[in-house]
């Protein structure tokens, strides 16, 4: 531990208070020993190593590839190996497998370049040897809009314009794109292109449709500059392009989420959730998004075991698959174990980077805020996690259990610089800082031991029309009615 780190413990330890929080089953200075123990069982501890074991031992973990299993096999061997026995594979399927391979593609004419490219996520390859077409700008994927231009794109590459696109937001846009797909298909389109938003050619990894779904045609995403050189071009002329695409994929397949439980001591029957995505995109090897969520779960878990006593409610430790492609995992789990939920007390989630930690989101619910006040005025703030963001977000794997009424928690950080490595080649180890990474596993081995010493609930459950206002208030209603998840 370095001298920036012993100093770091040595102010925790005296700052940790013993304020009342909740209700607890434990008195207020066993409560302080506790957190003390997990606090620094944390910051001494190889979560450091173990986001190594994962980020650059396995890599990149495209859901349901061979490098995906291998960290679900690692990922139960490490559980194991802190004495928590009860670890299983909890299986979902998705509607297809990719995995990813070449792609290469130029500007024909006008001009001769090379083009930065790369396919979109669940696209199939193209014909061998390639294709080639003239390139035809859609900026309008309103059903009329599109019928009249079905004539001109047959037989040719369709660039979309997504900035204009999802100028109207990524709710209202999604249900257009899906069907834009079926007429591209019809009219005979050739593939699609889109723009990547990154300056300098940098591309992000991404798909075009919700839910591990194999799209109809080839596509591929272009680096900006090359993009906005193929958008001049066009208002001049003509634009031909040639691109060849080799990917695998395959039928429905079985993923697994993998589930761990520490078994409460005195409420085994109410639980709390501890979750993080397993799964990641493949250019980078999946550091932050979301190794080090992942090396959170699995390091709460290992600093509780070495308490010697399980706390009073149980802990479940999750590693979803999926979320890439649409919170896939931690969905499946909801409507599998659906008759569980209402014994769930509290879902942590932790999917935002490894930056500096700020506190929890509660996901728009003022209860939720008020009731974690006392916590994050106490123990929180001297860990320097006592923001309470009241941000309502489906982005990550908080997001479908928030859906059933439980009152859910997001890890906040400091996300200013997240963006520089989300989805690309640069999502790797050498990006996380490690003390800042470790603050935020304490505040989630804290608040978690927390909630579960409590005597009553964190908060109660909210019923269906609650979360309809909530999810309103947060205009993410269309979205959520769009993708399947929600009836209003």
């Amino acid at each position: 531990m370095n001298l920036r780190h012993a100093v770091a413990l040595t102010t925790l330890m005296a700052r940790l208070s013993t304020v009342s929080v909740l209700s607890w089953s434990q008195q207020p200075l066993e409560m302080k020993t506790a957190t003390d123990q997990l606090a620094a069982s944390i910051y001494n501890g190889p979560s450091m190593a173990t986001l190594g074991e994962l980020a650059d031992g396995i890599g990149g973990r495209l859901t349901g590839s061979p490098a995906y299993v291998r960290s679900t096999e690692w990922a139960v061997t490490k559980f194991r190996s802190y004495g928590i026995q009860n670890v299983r594979l909890d299986p979902f399927s998705i509607p297809a497998g990719w995995q990813r391979g070449t792609a290469s593609g130029s500007i024909l004419a006008p001009l001769s370049r090379s083009l930065n490219l790369a396919s979109l996520g669940w696209a199939p390859s193209t014909p061998a040897g390639g294709l080639q077409g003239s390139v035809v700008l859609i900026a309008d994927v309103e059903p009329d809009a599109l019928r009249s231009h079905e004539e001109g794109m047959r037989g040719k590459i369709v660039f979309l314009d997504t900035t204009k696109i999802y100028a109207e937001g990524y709710g209202k846009a999604l249900p257009k794109i899906e069907a834009a797909w079926k007429v591209f298909q019809k009219a005979g389109v050739l593939a699609v292109i889109t723009p990547d938003r990154e300056k300098n050619n940098v591309l992000n990894a991404h798909d075009s449709l919700w839910g591990a779904r194999l799209l109809p045609l080839p596509a591929a995403e272009i680096g900006m500059e090359d993009s906005k050189l193929i958008q001049r071009e066009l208002e001049r002329g003509a634009v031909t392009i040639q691109m060849t695409i080799e990917n695998k994929t395959s039928g429905e397949m079985r993923v697994n989420n993998v589930v761990a439980e520490i078994r409460g001591s005195e409420r085994p029957d109410e639980w709390i959730l501890i979750g993080a995505h397993l799964d990641s995109w493949d250019f980078g090897t999946g550091a932050q998004d979301n190794g080090a969520g992942v090396a959170t779960v699995l390091e709460v878990g290992r600093a509780l075991m070495t308490l010697g006593k399980a706390p009073s409610r149980s802990i479940r430790l999750a590693l979803w698959g999926g979320e890439e492609q649409g919170l896939l995992g931690s969905y499946a789990y909801t409507q599998t174990h659906l008759r569980e939920m209402n014994n769930c007390v509290a879902v942590l989630n932790t999917d935002n980077g490894a930056g500096h930690p700020k506190g929890w989101k509660v996901e728009g619910r003022e209860d939720l805020k008020k009731a974690i006040q006392p916590l994050s005025d106490g123990l929180l703030k001297d860990l320097g996690g006592s923001d309470i963001s009241m941000e309502t977000t489906y982005n990550t794997d908080h997001g479908p259990f928030m859906l059933q009424g439980i009152p859910v928690l997001d890890l906040s950080v400091d996300m200013t610089k997240y963006m520089e490595i989300h989805h690309k080649s640069s999502d790797t180890l050498d990006k996380v800082d490690a003390l800042d990474f470790k603050g935020g596993e304490v505040i989630v081995a804290v608040t978690a031991y927390a909630i579960a010493q409590s005597q009553t609930p964190i908060a109660p459950h909210i019923d269906h029309e609650a979360v309809s206002e909530i999810i309103k208030k947060a205009k993410l209603d269309d979205m959520l009615v769009n993708i399947g998840v929600w009836k209003p």
